[in-house]
C-alpha cells in the first residue's frame, strides 16, 4: 500500500469512528412544579409555580442564590444613601436580552410604571409601594412618570424610597421588579410572554408551552453568565396530582417533585434517603373566613371555628411532623420580631378551646340550640389540602354539629377565583415570604389590599398601626407597631392561621447545586445533573 493510500485509510477510518460515536448528551432537568401558572406576565402571577418559571427566563437586580441569600443579578453593583431612600445600581456591561440588544436602565424603569399604573391592573403591586409615589401611581393620584425610578444613563438606574426599607433588595428579587424589555414590548404587546414573542434576559428562554402538560425552556446564550449554566434545557411538568408526581420521580421521569404528599415521608425516607428535602420555610398555612357575610362577619363565630381546631393533630398526623402547629400569622425567624402575639385560647388545652368554641358559637346564635351551620371549605387540588379539609370538617361537625362541604379547583383557579373577589365561606390559603419581614405577612390584610385580603377584613386600628409602621424610622418601634397590629389581627380572627409550613421537594441524586433554604428559592441555573 502506497503512503497516499494509507493515508486515505486512516482519514476513512477517522471519520467512521467520528460518526459512530454519540454525541453529546443534552443536559436536561426535569421539574416537577406542582400546578399549570395562570400566566408567565409578571404583573400577574402570585404564586411559587409562576414564580419559579418566570425568574428562570428574567433576571432582576438582584437574586437569591442557593443558599437563598440575596447576590447581584443584573446588577454589578449598588450604592445606597446615607439616609437610605436613594438605591443607585449600576446594571452589568454584558447584560443582554436574548435578541441580543442590551439590557438597560430604561427597561426597568418601563417595567415597573407598567406595572404600577393602574390600566395594568397588577395584582401584586403593593409591594412595590416603598418606591416613592408608586402607591400613589397605582391608585392614580399621580402621573406614573412621578415614580421614583429613573435612568441616569443607559447602564445606571436610580431608586428614590418614601422611607428606608431595609429589605429593598430582597424587594427586588422579586417578580414584580423584574425588567420588560420595552421595544419587544411595544412590538407585541400583552403578548410578549408567549412562546415565538418572548425575549427574556434570564439564564433560559421559553421554548414551548403546552398547557396542563409541559414548559419547555432551554438555555440562553445571550445571559452574561451563561459560561456557568449548566442545564441545556429544564422542562416544567404542572402535575398538581401528589402520586402522579411521586410515580414520576420513582420512575426516573422527573428530577425535582415539589409539594409531595405528607404521608408519604417516611416510606420515601426509607426509599430515598436524602433526596427527600424537608425544609422550614417563612409561610404560613391559614383559613380565611369571608368576613363580608354572616355568619362569618361576626368574631364569636369566626374565634369559634378557628379555636375548634386541633392544630397538632393536623401538623403531626397529617404532616407527619413536616409542620408546626401556628396560632398566628407571622411565622418565626423574622429578625427582631421573635415570636409573634398569639390569640388567648392559644394557651387552652384542645378540650377547654372546644368548650369555649361551643359558649362562643351560642352567643352568635349557631350551633346546638341555634341556626344550624352550613359551611363550605375551599381549597386548591393537593392531597395534603384535601386531607386537612377534610379532618376540619370533622372538628366542626363534632363540635358544633355543623354540616360540612369541600370544594376544590386547580391553584390557578382556586386563587384567581378569591384574587377577583369571589364569595365564599372558608377558603385555604398560605403565604411563604417575599422578603423576611413581618409586613409581608400582615400586609395581607390590610382593608386596601384588594388583592390578598381574601376575606375583605377591615379593621380602622388594625389599618392605622401598620400606616403607623411604614412611617417608623426606628427598627425597634416600627417591630413594636406591627406586634401591635398583629395583636388585633389575631383577636379578631379574621383568619385562622393553622400552621407554618415546611417546603417539600424530592431531589433525585443526579441533581447537583441544590440548595435548601427558608425562602424557597431555587434558581435552575444553580443547578446541573449527571446521567
Amino acid at each position: 500500500m502506497t503512503r497516499i493510500q494509507k493515508l486515505a485509510t486512516s482519514l476513512l477510518f477517522g471519520t467512521m469512528l467520528m460518526s459512530a460515536a454519540p454525541a453529546f448528551a443534552e443536559a436536561v432537568l426535569h421539574r416537577g412544579n406542582a400546578g399549570e401558572p395562570q400566566t408567565l406576565d409578571y404583573a400577574h402571577i402570585s404564586i411559587d409555580i409562576e414564580g419559579f418559571v418566570v425568574r428562570d427566563l428574567f433576571e432582576g437586580l438582584t437574586i437569591f442564590d442557593a443558599k437563598g441569600e440575596i447576590i447581584p443579578g443584573t446588577a454589578e453593583s449598588w450604592t445606597v444613601s446615607d439616609d437610605g431612600t436613594v438605591y443607585t445600581f449600576k446594571i452589568r456591561e454584558n447584560a443582554n436580552w436574548s435578541d441580543g440588544s442590551p439590557v438597560t436602565a430604561e427597561d426597568f424603569v418601563f417595567a415597573m410604571r407598567r406595572l404600577e399604573d393602574p390600566k395594568t391592573a397588577a395584582e401584586y403591586a403593593n409591594i412595590l409601594y416603598p418606591i416613592k409615589n408608586a402607591e400613589k401611581a397605582n391608585k392614580g393620584e399621580v402621573p406614573i412618570d412621578q415614580l421614583g425610578i429613573k435612568a441616569v444613563d443607559a447602564k445606571t438606574l436610580e431608586f428614590t424610597l418614601e422611607r428606608p426599607t431595609p429589605f429593598f433588595l430582597q424587594l427586588l428579587a422579586h417578580y414584580t421588579a423584574l425588567p420588560v424589555s420595552k421595544a419587544n414590548f411595544e412590538k407585541f404587546g400583552d403578548q410578549f410572554v408567549k412562546p415565538g414573542n418572548m425575549v427574556s434576559n434570564g439564564a433560559f428562554v421559553l421554548q414551548a408551552h403546552v398547557p396542563n402538560d409541559t414548559l419547555t425552556v432551554v438555555k440562553n446564550d445571550k445571559y452574561w453568565d451563561a459560561a456557568n449554566v449548566k442545564l441545556d434545557k429544564v422542562i416544567f411538568y404542572p402535575i398538581d396530582d401528589d402520586a402522579a408526581s411521586v410515580r414520576r420521580f420513582e420512575a426516573k421521569e422527573l428530577d425535582l417533585v415539589y409539594n409531595f404528599s405528607a404521608d408519604q415521608i417516611k416510606r420515601l425516607r426509607e426509599s430515598y434517603s436524602d433526596q427527600v428535602h424537608v425544609t422550614p420555610g417563612l409561610a404560613t398555612y391559614y383559613y380565611v373566613f369571608d368576613n363580608r357575610e354572616p355568619p362569618y362577619n361576626d368574631v364569636n363565630v369566626r374565634r369559634a371555628l378557628s379555636m375548634s381546631i386541633d392544630r397538632d393533630f393536623l401538623a403531626q398526623e397529617i404532616y407527619a411532623g413536616a409542620q408546626l402547629p401556628a396560632y398566628n400569622l407571622v411565622p418565626p425567624g423574622m429578625e427582631g420580631y421573635g415570636q409573634g402575639p398569639q390569640p388567648d385560647f392559644a394557651a387552652l388545652s384542645q378540650i377547654d378551646r372546644e368548650d369555649k368554641a361551643v359558649e362562643l358559637m351560642k352567643t352568635a346564635g349557631y350551633g346546638e340550640g341555634g341556626k344550624p351551620l352550613e359551611i363550605e371549605i375551599r381549597y386548591n387540588t393537593n392531597a395534603n389540602h384535601e386531607r386537612v379539609a377534610t379532618a376540619v370538617a370533622d372538628m366542626w361537625k363534632n363540635t358544633f354539629g355543623a354540616k360540612v362541604s369541600l370544594v376544590n379547583l386547580d391553584v390557578a383557579s382556586h386563587y384567581a377565583y378569591l384574587q377577583e373577589g369571589g364569595k365564599f365561606n372558608v377558603a385555604r390559603a398560605g403565604w411563604t415570604a417575599d422578603y423576611a419581614d413581618p409586613e409581608n405577612f400582615l400586609a395581607l390584610d390590610i382593608s386596601t389590599n384588594t388583592t390578598f385580603n381574601y376575606g375583605k377584613y377591615k379593621n380602622e386600628e388594625f389599618d392605622a398601626l401598620m400606616k403607623k409602621s411604614y412611617e417608623e424610622t426606628d427598627p425597634a418601634k416600627r417591630m413594636a407597631e406591627m406586634k401591635k397590629a398583629e395583636t388585633i389581627l389575631m383577636n379578631d380572627q379574621p383568619i385562622a392561621p393553622l400552621m407554618n409550613n415546611a417546603n417539600l421537594w424530592l431531589v433525585s441524586s443526579r441533581v447537583s447545586g441544590w440548595g435548601d433554604n427558608p425562602v424557597n428559592e431555587h434558581l435552575s441555573k444553580f443547578l446541573s445533573v449527571s446521567e
